[in-house]
């Protein structure tokens, strides 16, 4: 798919929607967290709608009337974002952290150092490795590189 004419951005209606962001998020991490089992899947995917979206300030993205990426925010840190496998490389995945950066631009993040999509696709965007942790912040032994957004150009 090439890239969407048109994606809106706007803020998550409610937990009526988790139901779609865990799908959003399932493909997106079938596709990109190679390094996840099948149980380490489902131990996340049991959390995503009862502990992680509800602390996060949702931000989704919408192109033909469907969410196909999703942010989440907490205290000027990117705590996720997922973007539907089909629209990955389409801009989905650029418009949301650039949104982040414009409300918080000393944003920073964690990615999983078993991605190394993700490493680049953070990096691309100017963003800089700043330390490194041996597990994920639920305790799991899946490495996380913290990052910082790019110094604002005056």
């Amino acid at each position: 798919m090439s890239g969407v004419t048109e994606i809106e951005l706007r803020r998550c209606a409610g937990e009526h929607e988790f139901a779609r962001l865990v799908e959003v998020w399932r493909s997106a991490v079938r596709a990109t967290h190679r390094f996840l089992t099948a149980d380490d899947i489902a131990f996340y995917e049991g959390r995503m709608a009862q502990v992680y979206l509800p602390a996060v300030d949702l931000t989704v993205a919408v192109t033909g009337g469907r969410i196909v990426g999703f942010s989440g925010l907490a205290d000027g840190r990117l705590e996720m974002l997922f973007v539907e496998d089909e629209y990955r490389g389409t801009g989905v995945g650029s418009v949301l952290p650039a949104d982040a950066v414009r409300r918080y631009p000393a944003l920073t993040l964690d990615v999983n150092e078993q991605n190394p999509s993700a490493v680049a696709f953070y990096r691309r965007r100017g963003f800089v490795v700043t330390g490194r942790s041996e597990t994920d912040g639920d305790g799991r032994p899946f490495p996380l590189l913290h990052l910082s957004a790019p110094e604002p150009t005056p």
